[in-house]
């Protein structure tokens, strides 16, 4: 193969490494729905978590030595930032699993965090405000409480635990967003398998304290082969070999681009958590889904949309909420 036409498949191989990443993102709020559908939320984050910890750690153990040596103030770093990006994040993100469909999370999260990624850079005065971003920002708050008051049971009426559900995804997204913002300077320099790792270690780490409790109420000899089956899943696919896609992708496109690519997530995650758990939504939540996305894309991108693929330019600092919200970590 010819430099030139290698150099113009660049750009292909890394979209289809990060359309993956996105797949494997939308994915995982089924998945994991399966699993919290029989063991607590806690035991289920631990388990989803701890199996990726592993298996990062193997991975780091085979390209050790091209990723560079072990530096204790990196890992501390990084694992003070995977305590927020992984621990806190995910706790809210299995909790909101366990309460809410797996369709809400699935629009909720990845669409919301860098809405409020945006808004709390605009704040701190590290974004500047143009009329396309806070068009945006407006849109997407608008399309969130539209969303929200399209919550209903079966029955007509406004379900109070698919309610507290989707505000604990919105806690998550939160989270994320803070995530966001604190790792692009606190991991600045560290090796992207490096930072994934040890975050993803101390986070994991964080989240099988927290479900020690919880571990002797679950009943794991009647646990369905089907639960091991997506655990192991959610620690493969969305957990380390996402990951992985991820920063393959991050070679050969600009930042903005993968921010862009990440909005794929909620039609991956909608369609899987339609086809394999027959959930549903309301018409009014798909308007305020519609919204709260264009409007998000809006902010992001500051309707720069057309121009995102063709240079890399200034990435809107919201860029690391987008590319990886369930990312590095969840979904």
């Amino acid at each position: 193969m010819s430099e030139t036409t290698a150099q113009r498949r660049d750009p292909v191989d890394a979209h289809l490494y990060l359309l993956a990443t996105m797949a494997f993102f939308g994915s995982a709020f089924t998945s994991s729905k399966v699993v919290v559908g029989h063991v607590p939320h806690q035991v289920a984050a631990a388990l989803r978590f701890g199996g990726g910890a592993v298996i990062l750690l193997l991975i780091l153990a085979v390209a050790g030595r091209r990723s560079g040596p072990f530096v204790w103030r990196e890992a501390v770093r990084a694992g003070l930032v995977g305590l927020l990006g992984v621990f806190a994040y995910n706790l809210f993100f299995f909790w909101g699993l366990s309460l809410a469909p797996s369709v809400d999370g699935s629009i909720i999260v990845p669409v919301l965090s860098p809405v409020l990624t945006t808004t709390a850079l605009l704040v701190m005065g590290k974004e500047t405000a143009s009329v396309p971003r806070i068009a945006g920002l407006v849109l997407g708050v608008a399309g969130a409480v539209v969303f929200f008051l399209g919550i209903g049971d079966a029955a007509g009426g406004v379900s109070g635990q698919r309610l507290t559900g989707d505000l604990v995804y919105l806690l998550g997204a939160a989270a994320w967003a803070a995530y966001s913002i604190t790792s692009k300077r606190v991991l600045a320099g560290i090796e992207p398998l490096r930072a994934t790792t040890y975050g993803t270690v101390a986070g994991s780490l964080g989240l099988v304290l927290l479900a020690l409790p919880a571990v002797p109420d679950t009943h794991w000899s009647s646990l369905p082969a089907s639960t091991w089956a997506n655990v192991g899943y959610l620690a493969v696919g969305p957990t380390a070999i996402a990951y992985l896609c991820f920063y393959r992708g991050l070679r050969s496109v600009s930042p903005s681009t993968a921010t862009v690519m990440m909005f794929a997530v909620p039609v991956f995650g909608v369609t899987s958590s339609v086809l394999f758990l027959d959930e549903s939504f309301t018409a009014t939540q798909v308007a305020g889904g519609v919204v709260m996305l264009a409007g998000a894309v809006l902010a992001v991108t500051q309707g720069r949309f057309a121009r995102a693929g063709r240079k890399a330019a200034p990435a809107p600092q919201a860029s690391p909420s987008a590319v990886a919200p369930e990312g590095a970590r969840a979904n």
